[in-house]
């Protein structure tokens, strides 16, 4: 059973900073690489961050680029994926997804929503000013 499971979110000040976690297992998903988007209400999904199925690169959002940071570790069953954000503003208030890529071993970062598939639920990260 797949299962991808974000964690991390909640309500900060602007400035402040938070780390969210995924959780994704039931597959090998040390082979795909995997991406962290965002819907912030009244918008439509958006690709925040995403890592290549080696780690070996990483692709941000200009409006996160320099803020956020994605890792990964994998570990025997499970992919552990993070999101360090840093910095945070107002308009980085949205319900957070981590995604997995459809492709194994794809030998670049995808950034649309359709090249990915086993959703997470979502995390809320509430910015206040």
């Amino acid at each position: 059973q797949v299962l991808v499971v974000e964690s991390g979110g909640g309500s900060v000040q602007a400035g402040g900073s938070l780390r969210l976690s995924c959780a994704a297992s039931g597959r090998a998903f040390s082979n795909y690489g995997m991406g962290w988007f965002r819907r912030a209400p009244g918008k439509d999904r958006e690709f925040v961050a995403g890592i290549k199925w080696s780690g070996s690169t990483t692709l941000y959002a200009d409006s996160v680029k320099g803020r956020f940071t994605i890792s990964r570790e994998n570990a025997k069953n499970t992919v552990y994926v993070y999101l360090q954000m840093n910095s945070l503003k107002p308009e980085d208030t949205a319900v957070y997804y981590c995604a997995a890529d459809q492709s194994s071993y794809r030998t670049y970062v995808a950034t649309s929503p359709a090249h990915f598939g086993s959703w997470g639920q979502g995390t809320q990260v509430t910015v206040s000013s």
